[in-house]
């Protein structure tokens, strides 16, 4: 015999994983403890024999091994370590009827026992006497992948395997494997396809069924689709509504015409077959309690059988004439497919019925019921589903041909197969029951709201009867559909939950009326007391029995699935194999092949599942316990019938089960009774002690009732698991180590009992509550809401506590690690869920809302409502409803304060220096101040009650909100108004979100987040005053005492503080860990909306806020449309600001970007009008003034133009550029009041140019006009470009007519004067009519003033050099900072070299003391970075000029004669900008002024300072060489084409001089040019040879000097192209001197030719235009030093080319 310990001795060997094991329920019964080294983990029974998991992943087998070869005795007294698995760590061990299975931490199988019917997964060997690896292969996967194992469940003939992914895989023998197969045994793991894809979370197996508990799936994500009422294809109707005197006739026989119609997920097709039926069927895995029919033919008035060939029954191939008194097993079992189609493993299988079902899905059904996971269809395209159901549709009429067509009569059926069916049997049944839940009959619901309720019962029944084909007059409809209910074959709701379903239903539904939410979030449990054989269908009881209009949905809104590690409750339960005891539990005894969804589970929230040989139990997350299948001992703990639907096993009120084990014909749970030990109940058959007993004897034992409690379990100690097997029961316990153990179950408990109370608020008061007609009406539209609410985070939080328990009964069961204990872990999650649903109560309380509850609550549950205080638990007596209906709803706070003491004496069990203790000691801290915390917030929200209950009328309702909560009020005077009149009535409430001053008849609200309050010191006044400023008013409160004034500072400094952090009525959560200011901020974020002020009145302030008025960043928006968004100051815009103003009568609408000053557009800016036209430049008090652009048009559009120049006051005023675009004319002079005035030049795009003066718009007095060829008028003009008047008129061959001259240019000329032809002899008089252009346009200073005011302006002046030079570097440093501040925040709008200017721009050039050379450089090096940047005042202005010199210059501008006022324009430029500098750098000497004690020339023409002559004894300061290099890069372009226009012809007779020598070779045209032959190079270097001269030889010679004159046109500034000259000059004197190998110096005449030498062969294009580009820029100081002179020389050679006669 086995070594027994009764458990009352106390053994020493281990306080954890103690096993023991017992047979039957006898109160002789004692449990034998089996004895190990080590704690025992998991425990696992078989028929006869057990597995044992210890800690370290060993191993050990006791009982009957049979199959152990070297054994002496096949029964093992002592269990035995399994030796083959010493070097594997086993995590899970299963054990079957004479098999076992072992899981590895890796997630391998072992296997070893019995194998003749394949069960180990091994093929060949009968018995297996070891664990033997076991490999899962999935050959799907490519290459071929081993599958890692999670569990393994053991059957009499077969096994099952969940994988790491959540699949089932199977093998061994039976229906039970769920396998498309016929051919047992299966020896190699398979996967079962039809679970595939789905989550599984656990699985069982009986003898011979299998249970598994799969996750529902969730919602698909697809948008809403509308009602589907057309076909897709022809846009016909689908359903025709016929109305008669007294009833309507709904057909939904629609044929379309077209054909298949194809719909997402789901086709449609029409038969000939069937031209009154829209047969439908949906392809996707789902979760069907019966498979959708795959042949969806039916043939009318015959309702013949089609079954699989492979599962025919005789009788239905027997002819019609004989009896058939067997139903054949296809009317209700899903039988394999008819067609396997092999790239389809995922096709539906064939349902033995033929029905007919219109697609649940898209008609007026809820999303959430379409049951497709991800994939809508499976698929791939259209052609692939016509091609199928063209199979599908050929094979089933093949298949009805083939067969006689018989019609069964009902009365045929036997009658224990109808007890299936109903309650009573003489009712008949239909063969083919068709789907309730169809198309047809949604509509038929839709309709009963607009014909009322008896025609909707009348047409279920009709549409029962158009199907069915027989009428049983006198059957109630509603009786009958609740019948047949059970047994549809429809798809489950895959969210089985019908809560979602529902809600989504009323948002559905399209007639109106039709928002009843009986149940929305409970399914109807059935009545334990009524002993009807069915489950009423709660679809189909709110179908058949409406209410009218009620509109709260209760759903739980799509609760995610809260967090991944929590467990999930949204499941079902699915079942498959041998039926014929009931235990599939589908309400029949037939066989299901296939996995198939146990409908009646669905939404019950199973967790576990157990089988035993015949019943199977699943565990709920409510701690009961369903069980089904063979009763004949009463191991289902029920006397409830039929045993073939899941019922609730009978325990009496408050015993809590949280784990099951079920065994050969006996069941055994472990639950929480009223102390913290758990308990054991029994429910099955008494085992007799004597062990010889036969098997008839075991027949006739006696057995329970329902379950009984097992007397001894009070001395194992604290129970953590049990199992069941065989005729044995095995339980884990653990002892009570320093009440770890004991507080652990007691938190547990705690859970589950508290999960327990939720579900059933919901499900005793919500519910009946939300089935009352007038609800909606007596709450009233605010409450009903917040009613909803709070229904919605009531939902959450059950849900989270269901979670919650169901973790915890799994630690219990498992680990013990403290660390994985989730309410430590998510704590966050817990305390958010409790302040959520804090929030919900307390806004319904406020609203008045269980006030408004307490007569619907008297409609259902009567007078004394005694449910209500049932659960509520108030112990006060004679409290009204809705204090009590209050204090129910409040119930979760209690538990808070349960989670913190539990969590605390879990704490105590550990040292107090350890990581645990820290942890647990700040869980239970934070849920125990979370606790206190709701508790003030329920106070709140009674004190806000009351208030509102005394408060006069008509103010409550404007100003009550649900979320807003009274803080204090001053009915009591102790708050009044200073200065307020004799009689006025100031009352003052602080509410959490306002200050309210109520007066007579009026309130003013003042929101706390702009409200200011301080103190007024009472030193002088003497009275206990506070000052309040809000953005438009502010006045002074008065205190009755200095108590009541630091109150009311108190309460308003933390209401204010509250309502800026965001935390609205919650206050403030501790577990925020924010410490509370004193003050709340003077500067804050806030939304206001003014009411007063004329300018904002109506807008919408967000942003920063100082005292009461907007400061820092903000958006303004008025009700026009008008929007601002920037930076204010002091309540005024201030700083950048975008400003858009919508435009009357445009689509477009007004665009300011740019800088404001005191609410005004105020510095430079961009606006773009409505009109199209765009502005930029400066503004002044909202009008454009200053320097500016504005641009019409564009270059399409009707009038383009630009003008860029000074305005004043919104108008041009001053000297301004007018490109008009259209005309082609170019307008350069002064402007005033919008109209051109004063001295101008106009050149047009034919070449006319004007000089002269403009009046009233108009040319007008004297002018000067001369056209492309020369042609000149020097007179006087009337109107633009229109002679009248007095003046002279010259040829271009030098003729002219002096008179008077009328009419308009180049149209004809009326003239009376005197003709003069000029001869050889009148040079004088020639010398004196030369023209002098430019007298009569503005002078060069005249022009731009605007724009270098602007920069003296950002330097702090009020007009040039007037003012303080470190005022003005102070006002660059700001600008710089600013800048950079603004790009830090925003990287991407500077390049990284910009970012490098910026940073060297911050080191001002600082000296001591003269200006020496060495900080000349300095200072140059600077204003070079400087007007690098725009952000730079001095580059701001560089930049602005560029754009105006290119602005006049180009296109039209770019006119010959405009040359010498561009050239003035950059000497203007240049001396106005070095007064700047030397107004920044005051040591700096004066235009032409010496440099100190420097030995060197002036270092500004080149950066090394190294020049040759030195004439003066220090370097001179010039403007030109300090800013040349700076701004000539940036104009030469427009300025180096006026010079080219300018020098054309004379460049055009030197070019071809050049081409025509350039022919010669080098030794020609060195004589040519009468260069000394002592000077002709003998030997050149070609490519690092020496080569002779030949007299063939061309361009060799002096190569490398004409190589350096040719960088002439690589150079902006005139210093560069003369440093150029002087390098071309050495590289010859270079050659030379190697050539004479003698010192010696150069004279003009031997110069001259060898440099006009180089000067041919460097073939410069525009050699003119250089020279006098130089000759006009040049440094005056220049001129005549060496550098003068070299110049001269090319000068010389270019004009010598020009005149070069060739002889």
């Amino acid at each position: 015999m086995e070594k027994q310990i009764s458990c009352g001795e106390e053994d020493g060997s281990g306080e954890r994983g103690l096993l023991h094991t017992w047979m039957g329920y006898s109160y002789s019964t004692t449990p034998e403890r089996i004895l190990l080294s080590r704690p025992v983990l998991q425990a696992a029974l078989g028929a006869r024999h057990g597995v044992l998991l210890v800690e370290g992943g060993q191993v050990y087998s006791f009982g009957e091994l049979p199959w152990k070869q070297n054994q002496t005795s096949s029964v093992v007294t002592e269990p035995v370590s399994e030796a083959a698995l010493s070097e594997q760590r086993v995590v899970f061990v299963a054990a079957g009827f004479a098999h076992s299975g072992v899981v590895t931490e890796d997630g391998g199988m072992h296997m070893w026992g019995e194998n003749t019917h394949g069960q180990c997964g091994l093929s060949g060997l009968s018995v297996i006497p070891n664990p033997t690896p076991v490999c899962v292969l999935d050959s799907e996967a490519t290459p071929p992948q081993t599958v890692k194992i999670l569990e393994v469940a053991c059957g009499d003939q077969h096994t099952l395997a969940l994988s790491g992914k959540h699949e089932v895989w199977a093998w061994g023998s039976g229906c039970q494997l769920g396998l498309n197969t016929s051919m047992f045994p299966v020896w190699k793991p398979q996967k079962v396809e039809h679970l595939a894809g789905r989550h599984v979370l656990q699985v069982a197996c009986g003898a011979a069924h299998s249970l598994a508990v799969v996750c529902c799936l969730p919602p698909p994500q697809e948008p809403r689709k509308p009602p589907q009422d057309k076909c897709g294809q022809c846009h016909q109707m689908l359903y025709t509504m016929t109305d008669k005197e007294d009833h309507v006739i709904i057909s939904d026989g629609h044929n379309c015409p077209v054909g298949v119609e194809l719909e997402s997920g789901e086709t449609t097709s029409a038969f000939e077959g069937s031209p009154d039926q829209s047969s439908r069927f949906k392809q996707g895995k789902s979760s069907p309690t019966e498979h959708v029919p795959s042949m969806p033919t039916q043939i009318p008035k015959s309702p013949t059988f089609i079954a699989n060939p492979e599962s025919t029954t005789p009788s239905e191939s027997k002819p019609a004439s004989e009896p058939q008194n067997e139903v054949p097993a296809s009317s209700q079992e899903p039988v394999e497919p008819a067609i396997e189609d092999p790239e389809e493993p995922e096709a539906p299988p064939t349902n033995g019925e033929v029905c007919v079902e219109a697609s649940e899905t898209s008609i007026l059904e809820p999303d959430n019921c379409r049951a497709t996971g991800g994939k809508s269809s499976p698929y791939p395209d259209e052609q692939a589903v016509k091609a199928y159901l063209k199979r599908l549709c050929d094979h089933a009429l093949a298949e009805h041909t083939t067969k006689t067509p018989s019609t069964l009569h009902p009365a045929q059926l036997s009658s224990d197969c109808a007890d299936c069916f109903t309650s009573d049997p003489l009712i008949p049944v239909a063969q083919s029951v068709t789907p309730m839940g169809s198309a047809f009959n949604n509509l038929v619901v839709s309709c009963a709201s607009a014909v009322g309720e008896r025609v909707a019962s009348t047409y279920e029944a009709l549409s029962l009867r158009k199907v069915i084909g027989y009428w049983v007059p006198g059957d109630r409809v509603e009786e009958r559909l609740r019948q047949e209910e059970p047994m549809q074959g429809k798809k489950s709701s895959s969210l089985g939950d019908i809560r979602e379903e529902e809600a989504e239903l009323s948002r559905r539904l399209s007639l109106p009326g039709l928002l009843s939410q009986d149940n929305a979030e409970f399914e109807v449990e059935e009545s334990l007391e009524s002993k009807a054989k069915t489950q009423v269908s709660p679809r189909l009881l709110r179908r058949t029995s409406r209410h009218r209009a009620r509109a709260i949905p209760l759903a739980p809104g799509g609760i995610p699935e809260a967090d991944a590690h929590l467990p999930p409750l949204q499941t079902e339960v699915w079942s498959w194999g041998h039926g014929q005891e009931g235990q599939l539990g589908h309400g029949d005894l037939l066989p299901r092949p296939q996995p198939v969804c146990v409908k009646s589970l669905i939404g019950k929230e199973v967790l576990r599942v157990a089988a035993g040989a015949h019943h199977s139990l699943a565990l709920t997350a409510q701690s009961q316990v369903f069980s089904w299948g063979c009763n004949t001992s009463g191991q289902l703990g029920h006397m409830e019938s039929p045993t073939t639907l899941p019922h609730l096993a009978k325990l009496s009120d408050g015993i809590r089960v949280w784990d099951i084990g079920a065994g050969q014909q006996h069941t055994v749970l472990l639950a929480d009774g009223d102390c913290i030990q758990p308990i054991l109940y029994y429910s099955g058959q008494q085992v007799k002690e004597v062990m010889e007993q036969t098997e008839e004897e075991e027949q006739t034992g006696e057995y329970t009732q329902q379950p009984v409690l097992l007397p001894f379990c009070m001395n194992l100690g604290y129970v953590s698991s049990v199992c069941a097997g065989g005729q044995r029961c095995a339980a884990l316990t653990d002892c009570n180590v320093m009440g770890f153990i004991a507080s652990l179950h007691e938190l547990a408990a705690a859970v589950r009992k508290y999960y327990c109370k939720l579900s059933n608020i919901s499900s005793l008061l919500l519910q009946p509550l939300l089935k009352l007609d007038s609800l909606s009406s007596a709450l009233g539209q605010s409450s009903a809401e917040r009613l909803q609410n709070l229904i919605r985070r009531l939902g959450r939080l059950s849900q989270l506590t269901g979670q919650t328990s169901a973790s915890l009964t799994s630690f219990l069961r498992r680990s013990r690690d403290i660390r994985g204990l989730v309410i430590l872990d998510d704590a966050h999650l817990f305390l958010d869920t409790y302040s959520e649903y804090c929030s919900a109560v307390g806004d319904l309380l406020v609203m008045g809302g269980f006030q408004a509850l307490v007569k619907p609550c008297h409609d259902v549950f009567g007078k004394g409502a005694e449910v209500v205080q049932k659960l509520s638990e108030c112990s006060e007596e004679g409290l009204p409803l809705a204090d009590v209906l209050a204090h129910l709803f409040y119930l979760p706070i209690k538990h808070l304060h349960e989670y913190g003491r539990l969590l605390l004496k879990l704490a105590t069990c550990y040292e107090v220096s350890s990581v645990d203790y820290q942890k647990l000691q700040d869980a239970s801290s934070k849920y125990e101040s979370m606790a206190l915390h709701l508790k003030r917030r329920r106070k709140e929200a009674e004190y806000t009650l009351h208030f509102w209950k005394s408060f006069p009328g008509k103010m409550t309702d404007s100003l009550r909100k649900p979320s807003r909560r009274l803080i204090c009020e001053s009915s009591n005077k102790a708050l009044t108004l200073q200065n307020a009149g004799r009689f006025s009535v100031n009352w003052f409430m602080l509410f959490n979100d306002a200050l309210v001053h109520a007066q007579f008849s009026t309130h003013h609200v003042f929101p706390l987040a702009t409200l200011w309050v301080e103190p007024i010191s009472e030193e002088n006044t003497g009275i206990y005053g506070l000052k309040v400023t809000s953005p438009e008013e502010s006045f002074t409160l008065l205190a009755s005492s200095p108590a009541e004034k630091t109150k009311w500072l108190r309460s308003i400094n933390q209401a204010v503080e509250q309502a800026l952090s965001g935390l609205g009525h919650d206050g403030m959560p501790p577990s925020t860990g924010v410490t509370q200011r004193a003050d709340p901020p003077i500067s804050r974020t806030a939304s206001y909306t003014f009411y007063k002020d004329s300018r904002l009145k109506e807008a919408i302030y967000e942003g920063r806020w100082v005292s009461g008025k907007p400061n820092g960043r903000g958006v303004v928006k008025w009700p026009d449309g008008r929007i601002y968004t920037g930076t204010f100051k002091n309540g005024l815009e201030d700083g950048f600001g975008d400003y858009v103003v919508p435009s009357k009568n445009l689509s477009s609408c007004d665009h300011y970007q740019g800088q404001w000053k005191d609410g005004k557009m105020h510095g430079f800016g961009t606006f773009r009008y409505a009109s199209g036209e765009i502005y930029e430049g400066f503004f002044q008090d909202n009008m454009r003034h200053g320097h500016g652009m504005l641009r019409s048009g564009k270059l399409n559009s009707t009038s383009p133009s630009v003008f860029i120049g000074q305005w004043q006051y919104d108008k041009k005023s001053g000297y301004g550029v007018f490109d008009d675009i259209t005309r082609g004319e170019k307008y350069m002079g002064m402007w005033l009041d919008d109209q051109r005035q004063g001295n101008a030049v106009v050149v047009t795009q034919f070449s006319l140019y004007y000089e002269g003066a403009f009046s009233n718009n108009k040319m007008m007095g004297n002018g000067l006009l001369l056209s492309e060829d020369d042609t000149t008028f020097e007179g006087e003009f009337s109107e633009d470009w229109t002679l009248n008047g007095k003046g002279v008129l010259t040829m271009p061959n030098g003729d002219y007519i002096e008179g008077s001259f009328s009419g308009v240019w180049g149209s004809g000329l009326k003239m009376s004067g005197s003709y003069y032809k000029p001869t050889l002899y009148d040079s004088d008089k020639e010398k004196t009519r030369a023209l002098k252009l430019g007298r009569l346009a503005v002078h060069s200073e005249e022009k731009w003033k605007a724009v270098f005011l602007e920069c003296w302006n950002r330097l702090g002046c009020d007009s040039p050099g007037q003012g303080q030079t470190t005022t003005a570097w102070d006002n660059i440093a700001v600008a710089l900072t600013a800048n950079i501040r603004q790009q830090r925040d925003s990287p991407e709008l500077l390049s990284r070299s910009h970012h490098k200017t910026l940073e060297s721009l911050e080191f001002i050039p600082q000296h001591v003391g003269p200006v020496t050379l060495e900080v000349h450089h300095k200072i140059r090096r600077y204003l070079v970075k400087a007007c690098d940047t725009p952000l730079h005042p001095l580059g701001r202005l560089v930049e602005t000029l560029v754009s105006v010199y290119r602005m006049t210059y180009v296109g039209v501008g770019a006119n010959r004669r405009l040359l010498p006022q561009a050239v003035n324009e950059i000497k203007s430029y240049l001396s106005r900008i070095f007064q700047l500098v030397r107004f920044l750098f005051p040591d700096l000497p004066e235009e032409g002024g010496s440099l100190a004690d420097s030995p060197k020339e002036k270092g500004g023409s080149d950066p090394a300072g190294k020049q040759l002559e030195s004439p003066k004894p220090g370097c001179v300061v010039s403007s030109s060489a300090l800013l040349l290099p700076v701004l000539l890069p940036r104009l030469y372009p427009p300025l180096f084409t006026l010079y080219a226009l300018e020098k054309e012809k004379e460049d055009d007779v030197y070019w071809e001089c050049v081409l025509r020598l350039n022919k010669q070779p080098d030794l020609a045209l060195l004589a040519f040019l009468g260069v000394q032959q002592k000077f002709w190079p003998v030997t050149v270097t070609v490519h690092g040879e020496k080569q002779e001269v030949l007299s063939s030889t061309k361009d060799a010679c002096f190569a490398s000097a004409v190589e350096t004159l040719q960088q002439i046109s690589t150079t902006f500034t005139p210093s560069d192209k003369l440093q150029v000259i002087q390098l071309t000059f050495e590289e010859i004197t270079q050659e030379v001197l190697a050539l004479l190998k003698q010192d010696f110096l150069w004279s003009m005449d031997d110069l001259f030719p060898v440099f006009l030498f180089v000067v041919l062969r460097a073939r410069i294009r525009n050699l003119g235009s250089e020279v006098s580009l130089i000759e006009d820029l040049m440094d005056p100081c220049v001129q005549h030093g060496e550098h003068g002179i070299m110049f001269t020389t090319l000068k010389a050679c270019y004009y010598q080319i020009q005149h070069e006669k060739i002889t």
